[in-house]
């Protein structure tokens, strides 16, 4: 069997493993493959973050064009959107992420990699294998799968991939799942034509800000998207279910049992979360279980990062958990300890519905369940005049949660259009332990939705805008 050597070896080449092995090599003189046995470049650029956005983005700007009188009202033309779509995921061709990855430096060794002893890699393919090694560290970015109850799995239902990579639109749509692959796939897919259906065991994006969810809610049944909202699922039939490939409907027609009655539908996209992907892997080969990975567990030559590590299985936090691996495994290599913070870094999330959503740090929940003393000031995000101006009939609410003893912002969400804009001031406010004395003096310019900022300041107990 071949035998390579590197110093450093990632397992999955989606956007975390990228970040892992550059951030680990460059500039040290030393050397990383990437281990992947699908696309270059992962779920991200090619069944997730890119494509969903790709066909949101053209979907929001129709709706602000009827939304704003002096401007023809725009209508979205499916083919010319999916056809955006596969520009945006290159076709499904990850030529391009490869020449980047060689381009840095780094080697790209296609197949399914398994842990074969320590600090060892094997790599299986059609054409083989090869057993690849490495002298200092081991990275798993393997990322996360659906997750599919035994109640669903004979109806072969779409998962994120088939909902973001489709290509037969079906005319009748049941979506179960209330987060933001539910709440998202349901616009782009009532855009295109389907009549979609959404079941939701509680609230929608039950993590985030009531108020949050339930102005997604009603931006969904403004669309035509029927919600039924705790319902829940107790049979699934789907005779003639087939594996007709991603996005392609897989079979004959399904029908739904649920508490709200029984629905008939073309298609059913189950959206109800994500598991680390880590069978398969050859953990026991060094000793390790599943559980030893996701709690952190690890000898020193092995790390974990993104949603492998079943942590919040976004993208930018899985890129932030690589370069933070990636500086340590570096810095170690030159006989050093990498800078990092003393503080937890807040982990922000966008959900592109209409409205959207923007949160970062606490909820107001989460902070009193912790057992903080908070001040909570909420305003409608269309009272910043910028804002305001984006559209004719804003929606939604903006919300900060203040340490009452410190003074230091907690978390924040902002519900309203393109609102995904503001939410990095309020990571960096958290990051930077910032008060809001301080934060006051921070001028937002004017007509911009960033006065926001000042109108929810401003509704603070006036005791607030000085030191403590």
């Amino acid at each position: 069997m071949e035998t390579r050597e590197y110093d450093v070896v990632v397992i999955g080449g989606g956007p975390v493993g990228e970040n892992a092995a550059q951030y680990a090599v460059e500039g040290t003189g030393m050397s990383a493959a990437i281990i992947e046995r699908e696309l270059l470049g992962g779920e991200c650029s090619y069944w997730a973050c890119m494509p969903s956005k790709a066909l949101l983005r053209p979907i929001a700007v129709a709706a602000t064009t009827a939304d704003l009188p002096g401007v023809s009202t725009a209508h979205v033309a499916a083919r010319a959107l999916l056809e955006r779509r596969d520009s945006w995921v290159s076709r499904y061709d990850d030529a391009g992420q490869v020449s980047w990855a060689e381009g840095a430096g780094l080697a790209v060794v296609r197949g399914h990699g398994r842990l074969a002893g320590e600090r060892t890699v094997r790599v299986a393919s059609a054409s083989g294998e090869v057993e690849v090694r490495a002298r200092r560290a081991v990275v798993i970015a393997t990322g996360s799968e659906p997750h599919v109850p035994e109640l669903y799995a004979d109806a072969l239902p779409w998962g994120s991939r088939d909902a973001t990579g489709v290509v037969e639109v079906p005319d009748r749509l049941v979506i179960v799942g209330g987060g933001v692959v539910a709440c998202e796939a349901a616009v782009w897919m009532s855009a295109l034509g389907s009549s979609v259906t959404l079941l939701a065991r509680s609230r929608l994006l039950g993590r985030s800000e009531p108020f949050a969810g339930e102005a997604v809610l009603d931006g969904l049944r403004e669309r035509g998207v029927t919600v039924h909202v705790g319902c829940e699922v107790t049979d699934v039939r789907r005779p003639d279910a087939a594996a007709t490939g991603t996005g392609r409907i897989h079979g004959g027609a399904v029908t739904v049992t649920t508490t709200r009655g029984d629905l008939e539908a073309d298609e059913l996209l189950l959206a109800i979360g994500r598991s680390p992907r880590l069978d398969d892997l050859g953990l026991g080969s060094v000793g390790l279980e599943p559980a030893d990975v996701t709690g952190g567990r690890l000898p020193e030559w092995l790390h974990v990062v993104g949603d492998a590590s079943d942590g919040p299985p976004l993208t930018h936090w899985g890129k932030h958990q690589a370069r933070v691996v990636g500086a340590r495994i570096a810095a170690a290599a030159a006989g050093e300890v990498a800078w990092e913070p003393d503080r937890e870094a807040p982990v922000p999330q966008v959900v592109f519905s209409d409205p959207e959503v923007a949160s970062v740090g606490m909820t107001e929940a989460e902070a009193r369940a912790a057992g903080r003393d908070v001040v909570v000031t909420r305003v409608p995000t269309a009272s910043a005049s910028g804002t305001a101006l984006l559209r004719d009939h804003v929606a939604g609410h903006s919300q900060l949660v203040v340490d009452a003893e410190s003074r230091l912002l907690l978390g924040a969400t902002f519900v309203g259009p393109e609102v995904a804009e503001l939410v990095h001031a309020a990571t960096v406010a958290i990051v930077g332990g910032v008060p809001v004395h301080v934060l006051r003096h921070a001028v937002a310019s004017y007509p911009t939705a960033s006065e926001l900022w000042l109108r929810l300041l401003e509704e603070l107990p006036r005791e607030f805008r000085t030191p403590v």
